[in-house]
Formats: structure tokens, C-alpha cells, sequence
């Protein structure tokens, strides 16, 4: 299974059958490496409604059939576009022919360009008998050691930008809680407000906790 890092907090997970594209904010996005009419999706996945998340969702979707999997009243709004959506609330999980996805909390906000008001969350997601935890936009909540409870987590997808998330620094605890063997950082560095030293805090998780960090740039993949 491929873990490739598209920008901001986009990433595909892929094999040979199937993509798992999430929150594909690329049109507008200054660090995206792929363009909306190239990216392949078969399933995609949406944390919350702001526009730096939902980004090119519609218009991949009409492209490639996709089904959009997202909170309800985020997945009625994008339904009305004419694409085929799946809604689920936190704690709910969706089967897929490449696994699952469960739907966790996140503590952020979450109103879509149009107006929609919704809860924002996170996925746990197992490819493959890969699990992966992105971590959507959140801030420190010490529930976070509560996802992998069950499921250990192989990989966690985790922002670090601050501003708008948890910084770099929050980020190390909620490394410590989520307790994922490996941390791909995201959602820093696309604009000013949220640039981080991602190699700082590698150096700080790694000498905290028992995680590993791998900084992934734009475009990069990681083979699980």
C-alpha cells in the first residue's frame, strides 16, 4: 500500500485496485503536486467542510464516480451537486471492498464555502490491514489516545501548522497519545500563517515518544 502526500492535508492510499483520496484541496493549493483532472480516486474521503478540505471534491468525484464519504449534513449538501456521497456520524464506520473507514472526533469547526454548518472529525481507516489515522484538523483533546485502542495504529496523518490546528509543539503530545508506530506531518507550510519546522519536530517526537516521523514533501510516497 502507497501513502503519497499530494499537499496541505491531502493524501491517496493505493494499491493496484483501489485509491482512497482525502480532503483533495488541490485548485488553489500553492504546495499541491497533483492537478484536480489528474488525481485517480476511487473512494474519497472528506474530514470536515472548510474550503481548504472539501476543495476539488465535486468536481473529482463527477470524474471518476467516486462515492464521498462524509459527516451527514456535509454529505447532503455535496449530494445536491449530483454526486454520489455516504453519509456517517462519529463513531460510524463504512465497509469497503479495501477495508474501512470510521469516522472519530476532532475538536475544530467545520462551515462549508456554502454555508453548511457541520462537526468536524477525523478517520481511522484500515487499507489493506494497513491502519492509518488522519487525524483531520484538530487541536489537542486527550481522546486522541483513545482511537488506536482497539486497532493500533500503523501510520498517523498529523497536522502540526498551528493557527488553525495544533502546533508542533501539541503535536508531540497528541504523537504521544496516539501512539502510531509511524507520523507523517501535514497541514503546514502551505501558507504563512502555518509554516512549522517539520524536522524539529521529528527530532522533538522522536526523542519524546516511541514514534517515528516521516517528512514527506508534496508529491512523495511512502510504501506501507
Amino acid at each position: 500500500m502507497d501513502i503519497r502526500y499530494l499537499g496541505h492535508a491531502a493524501f491517496t492510499l493505493s494499491d493496484d485496485d483501489a485509491t482512497v483520496l482525502i480532503d483533495p484541496f488541490l485548485t488553489g493549493n500553492p504546495t499541491a503536486a497533483v492537478s484536480a483532472d489528474e488525481v485517480p480516486a476511487t473512494t474519497i474521503l472528506l474530514t470536515h467542510g472548510h474550503g481548504d478540505h472539501i476543495g476539488d471534491t465535486v468536481s473529482i468525484a463527477k470524474r471518476t464516480g467516486a462515492p464521498v464519504l462524509a459527516i451527514v449534513e456535509l454529505a447532503q449538501e455535496l449530494g445536491e451537486e449530483g454526486i454520489q456521497t455516504l453519509d456517517i456520524n462519529i463513531g460510524g464506520t463504512v465497509e469497503f471492498d479495501w477495508g474501512w473507514a470510521k469516522m472519530v472526533p476532532a475538536w475544530h469547526t467545520s462551515t462549508t464555502p456554502k454555508g453548511t454548518v457541520s462537526t468536524p472529525a477525523g478517520y481511522l481507516i484500515n487499507f489493506r490491514d494497513t491502519i492509518v489515522y488522519h487525524l483531520g484538523d484538530t487541536g489537542l483533546f486527550s481522546d486522541l489516545q483513545l482511537v488506536g485502542k482497539r486497532h493500533p495504529i500503523d501510520y498517523a496523518l498529523m497536522c502540526i501548522g498551528g493557527h488553525y490546528t495544533m502546533d508542533r509543539f501539541d503535536a508531540v503530545d497528541a504523537a504521544g497519545l496516539v501512539g502510531a508506530k509511524t507520523v507523517i506531518p501535514c497541514h503546514y507550510n502551505t501558507f504563512p500563517a502555518i509554516e512549522a519546522d517539520a524536522q524539529a519536530f521529528k527530532a522533538d517526537v522522536e526523542s519524546a515518544t516511541g514514534s517515528s516521523v516521516l517528512i514527506l514533501e508534496p508529491g512523495e510516497t511512502t510504501t506501507a
